[in-house]
């Protein structure tokens, strides 16, 4: 027997209610797929462009569903009671939610006698990219790119001054002003992004950091450009770390090791291998090196976070290849491939980030953007 599905969300927010249906629509609507053709109610503002852009749903009124329980006398006719009346209408009594509906929605309908059962992977098929979608991906990250392309040139024309801060355009150069300046290239591309991180020296030791103040030469400055493109809802994802003007010899071992890292995990991206391993063979050849990880006067460094991560309709998404993932790489997946090494002691972090597609003859890298250390 078919499971009941259902998600009751907003699609721009919401990345399997913008698989489900296609389209951005900014307020929560119903959606219910009972084993054949999926059904969306929508309000009288979203109806007609629903008919139009999500062909493949059956659209169905808010508004007239809510006039029929106003008859049957609910004169708070809310969205709990629209789902049990379509419910009804097809004698179903429960359903599959995503792991993330609202627990206030959950149990309003749990007290009109609505069983609901919560699905983690709401739709596996997410997790194995179309042609389609990687073409969408793609098309993110060459957003990113243009960012990134932007974010190194203004770099490049930085003058470097006596107290080693950038200038540009006759004042220092900020990691706030850069990330305006990758940010507004990105949107001028149809992308949007968000919390774009441009961390300098030992800033880029938090991998996560975004960046604040000046940024100065002869110290390595981490660039991670992750903007959703605004027609489709997929994401790029990139990073590259540079140093305008003379890295020190421990950044320049530091960012060398962290490029081999990247490529002995595309080495080990193949079909059928456990996402966990790419991970240890990327740490393991760390440690081999002499990049051990731990804490270090009361904080992180060394390599303490995953090789990478699923990209799609969502900047994080399955699978994970971190020491603790589970499963396989299957043929259709999205990951990314970004090793990295964090040492206060030596400066700063390096970071490296490409897309791979895996295929049956192994990752296809879809990213294009060169790497070089200097400029």
């Amino acid at each position: 027997m078919n499971e009941t599905l259902l998600i009751v969300a907003d699609s721009e927010r919401d990345a399997n209610m913008l698989y489900a249906v296609g389209m951005f629509v900014p307020d929560p609507f119903i959606y219910l797929n009972f084993g054949g053709r999926p059904v969306i109610v929508m309000s009288d503002l979203e109806i007609d462009r629903a008919r139009a852009q999500a062909p493949h749903c059956r659209v169905l009124s808010l508004s007239a569903y809510q006039r029929k329980l106003r008859a049957a006398g609910i004169q708070k006719a809310s969205l709990p009671h629209v789902v049990r009346l379509l419910l009804r209408e097809k004698k179903i009594r429960r359903a599959l939610v995503p792991d993330n509906f609202p627990l206030g929605l959950a149990r309003d309908l749990k007290k009109l006698g609505i069983k609901l059962k919560p699905q983690a992977g709401f739709f596996p098929g997410r997790e194995i990219k179309s042609a389609g979608e990687v073409k969408k991906i793609s098309a993110a990250l060459a957003m990113a790119e243009v960012g990134m392309a932007e974010g190194m040139e203004v770099l490049r024309r930085a003058k470097i001054a006596r107290d080693r801060k950038l200038i540009y355009h006759g004042v220092p150069l900020t990691s706030e002003c850069l990330r305006a300046v990758i940010d507004c290239a990105i949107l001028q591309a149809n992308g949007l992004a968000a919390n774009t991180i441009v961390a300098g020296g030992k800033q880029g030791c938090d991998p996560h950091e975004r960046g604040h103040g000046p940024l100065r030469a002869h110290e390595p400055i981490i660039l991670d450009i992750f903007p959703r493109s605004q027609k489709t809802g997929y994401f790029g994802d990139i990073t590259r770390t540079v140093v305008r003007g003379h890295a020190s010899e421990g950044v320049r071992k530091l960012y060398a090791t962290v490029l081999q890292g990247q490529k002995i995990a595309f080495e080990k991206i193949r079909a059928k291998v456990i996402t966990a391993e790419v991970h240890k063979a990327v740490q393991q050849f760390f440690v081999q090196q002499g990049y051990k990880t731990g804490r270090r006067n009361g904080r992180m460094e060394g390599f303490f976070h995953g090789t990478g991560h699923g990209l799609g309709l969502e900047i994080h998404e399955a699978p994970r290849m971190g020491a603790t993932s589970t499963g396989k790489l299957r043929p259709g997946h999205v990951v990314t491939v970004e090793p990295g090494l964090y040492y206060p002691g030596l400066g700063g972090g390096v970071r490296l980030e490409d897309v791979a597609l895996v295929t049956t003859n192994g990752p296809k890298n879809l990213t294009r953007f060169e790497k070089m250390l200097e400029i």
